[in-house]
């Protein structure tokens, strides 16, 4: 399933792609009409690929489009066909001047799955970037030894350094990090696999941190099959 996102300011342009997406299947869709909402939505739960107008009363899609996420696959929409060449040094995979018809989506869609293709064989991101504290902080993967829940917040332990608190969940956040190097061992905790010490059955210790952390009945299983495979 493709992960989709498209702002624009005009609900009769997001109807359109919603139907486009439809037909052309395997997508999970969310539309904005708000720049603003659909900036942070995908900044808090990523996206594939994003549908991107660019006149949009007081905001221009060609400055947002440099505030997504890295790697993110961007197609602008858009009624203004001297964009363009803009579009494309943004490093747009594709754009489509309105009116939008359906040969030219599905062409759209090809080329932002092979973008994806590529993407997903390259090495993984070295960091996730999280907003704590009315601001955009960059962490790197490597310094993060464990992640704990709380509520709707997640903290963030770090080696060496300040633990992080941000407004995020443990499946939003779970979902950013590489499975080769983190797993869910608890509702309530996401260990980095790097730093395990020793476990038990109902215990892992973790390099450089003062306690314990439990293991979830459930996730015994899962803990085990993957610290096997990648130790």
């Amino acid at each position: 399933m493709i992960k989709c996102v498209a702002i624009d300011d005009e609900p009769i342009a997001l109807s359109i792609i919603k139907e486009y997406c439809n037909r052309y299947g395997d997508i999970e869709l969310d539309c904005f009409t708000s720049p603003l909402a659909g900036m942070e939505y995908i900044r808090s739960t990523g996206a594939d690929i994003v549908f991107l107008d660019i006149e949009m009363n007081s905001y221009n899609g060609l400055a947002l489009a440099k505030e997504l996420p890295a790697g993110t696959c961007l197609i602008f929409t858009t009624a203004y066909a001297s964009y363009a060449l803009e579009g494309f040094n943004v490093d747009a995979v594709d754009f489509l001047h309105k009116p939008i018809f359906y040969p030219r989506f599905e062409k759209a869609m090809e080329k932002a799955k092979k973008f994806i293709s590529l993407s997903e064989d390259k090495p993984a991101a070295a960091n996730i970037t999280l907003k704590a504290d009315y601001k955009n902080i960059i962490i790197s993967l490597n310094d993060i030894m464990l992640i704990e829940a709380m509520d709707n917040y997640v903290k963030i332990f770090r080696k060496q350094l300040p633990t992080v608190i941000s407004q995020i969940t443990m499946k939003e956040i779970e979902s950013m990090l590489p499975e080769n190097s983190f797993i869910r061992i608890h509702r309530s905790f996401i260990i980095s696999i790097p730093y395990i010490e020793k476990f038990s059955n109902r215990t892992i210790y973790l390099r450089d941190f003062p306690r314990p952390v439990p293991v979830g009945r459930k996730y015994i299983s899962a803990f085990k099959t993957v610290f096997e495979r990648n130790t």
